[in-house]
């Protein structure tokens, strides 16, 4: 696995794939090219930990050794000032990112995540909820994984419904930061 980006998502991310047993390469744009595209080429997942503006212009050689691969999306289209998204219900940043990426295999997923909780050390396993977009193999092999690091990921439907997965990202964003209540949180599916 590759997780492109190593910021507080990506750090995150890395830890919980390895504290589940996983293999994870982490690059950045301080990899070389031939070194990203090469460990591109030899995962079968890539997560774009990285802001959506950087993931909508990704070196080309990078873009093709992501042919046939399966990209979690953890990207939001928000604002600088993180207080709004820039698209809304008749796109979203799973569809642009899927443009951008036409050969590759693009899953929303986990970016409705507060960064601090990606390595899931403040929460039980199969608790924090974590809706899944894209095309449906792809995105089920994306909740199989997801699931074995911890997470209670689920299907939701095609690319698409990242419209309305995103959302749930500024709602999160948005108590953490703006009403003070700490990234501590998560977003939990209750089963009556």
């Amino acid at each position: 696995m590759v997780v492109l980006g190593s910021g507080a998502v990506g750090t995150g991310i890395c830890k919980a794939l390895r504290n589940a047993g996983h293999a994870v390469t982490s690059i950045n744009t301080s990899t070389s090219k031939e070194n990203g595209a090469t460990a591109i080429r030899q995962a079968d997942f890539v997560f774009l930990a990285i802001p959506l503006k950087a993931a909508l212009s990704l070196q080309d050689n990078w873009v093709d050794a992501l042919t046939g691969k399966t990209v979690i999306d953890m990207t939001n289209p928000l604002t600088p000032d993180f207080a709004n998204l820039t698209v809304g219900f008749k796109d979203s940043a799973g569809e642009q990112v899927t443009k951008a990426l036409p050969k590759a295999k693009v899953v929303k997923a986990l970016n409705a995540v507060l960064a601090p909780n990606h390595d899931l050390r403040s929460f039980e396993k199969g608790q924090m909820f974590v809706p899944v977009a894209g095309e449906e193999t792809s995105a089920n092999a994306v909740v199989d994984l997801l699931r074995s690091i911890g997470f209670d990921a689920q299907y939701v439907g095609d690319i698409t419904c990242s419209r309305y997965i995103e959302p749930m990202a500024e709602v999160l964003i948005r108590l953490a930061y703006m009403q003070n209540q700490g990234t501590s949180i998560a977003l939990k599916l209750m089963r009556a």
